[in-house]
């Protein structure tokens, strides 16, 4: 049994006005690109960045990610969306040091579009950027609607000497298994573990099995959500190879991304 709210019909209704400024969204500039660094284990070395979408819209202001993503996904925007973001992702980076790579997180739509290859290969040749500097992240719940099709977009992505990361690894329901299955080069570490590291013998135990596991398996980790010099000691003596997260850098502009890049202070920079 449900009880109907008016609060019903006010998210049906932002749902919908926000579907329908979506349309015109990518033509007026309301997109823009944030960038997270990821570190070595020092600290002082940026490794790579992660993409993260803004949308600033003309009448709803500052929107959510975690709202209008699945919307843009709903009403099948989320491809033209996320070519743009590959293509500003690939030119944004064309300008950093030729060791510091770019991730950009892919949709199941996004990552099963016929067309996903062409893509990325326009978007390397306009920037100049090399292949095995751009990283493309998939969650495993993207795996999990459609392995055969996920496999196969996987394997082309990999054939063009782009790397694939398995992102928020430790969350699904089979997570070994796509180990085996899929060609991914890097594991994220889902934030949940290390949130508990400080607290959570068995937490830090499964840290530390999959980063040998994956070591093993000649793939690269990195441990996402790190917000304490506590975690952060903690996955150095565990040998994770790199670590994302508020204690280093917050979300930034590719402008602040440069600064960095010339070393100037990190903590100052990812706080401000």
């Amino acid at each position: 049994m449900r009880f109907y709210e008016p609060l019903m019909d006010e998210k049906i209704e932002r749902t919908r006005d926000l579907g329908a400024e979506m349309q015109g969204a990518l033509k007026r500039g309301e997109f823009h690109l944030m960038f997270q660094p990821i570190f070595d284990l020092t600290g002082q070395r940026i490794l790579s960045c992660e993409t993260l979408l803004r949308w600033t819209n003309r009448r709803y202001g500052a929107i959510s990610p975690a709202e209008f993503i699945p919307i843009a996904e709903e009403n099948g925007l989320i491809v033209v969306i996320g070519d743009w973001v590959i293509r500003e992702a690939c030119r944004t980076a064309s300008d950093w040091p030729k060791d510091v790579t770019v991730a950009v997180n892919l949709s199941p739509i996004q990552l099963r579009s016929a067309n996903m290859p062409t893509v990325i290969m326009s978007a390397l040749a306009a920037s100049g950027l090399a292949a095995d500097r751009l990283e493309l992240e998939v969650t495993e719940s993207v795996l999990l609607e459609d392995i055969d099709a996920s496999l196969a977009a996987l394997d082309a992505i990999n054939r063009l000497d782009v790397r694939t990361t398995l992102d928020d690894f430790g969350t699904g329901y089979s997570s070994l298994s796509y180990l085996t299955k899929f060609p991914f080069q890097t594991l994220k570490i889902d934030r949940s573990f290390i949130t508990d590291l400080e607290q959570s013998p068995a937490s830090v135990a499964i840290v530390q099995t999959v980063i040998e596991l994956a070591a093993k398996l000649g793939m690269q980790t990195v441990a996402e959500g790190v917000e304490t010099q506590a975690q952060l000691e903690q996955l150095r003596r565990t040998r994770c190879d790199a670590v994302q997260g508020f204690l280093l850098a917050h979300p930034m502009p590719a402008s602040m991304v440069m600064t960095m890049l010339a070393g100037k202070d990190v903590k100052a920079l990812g706080r401000s």
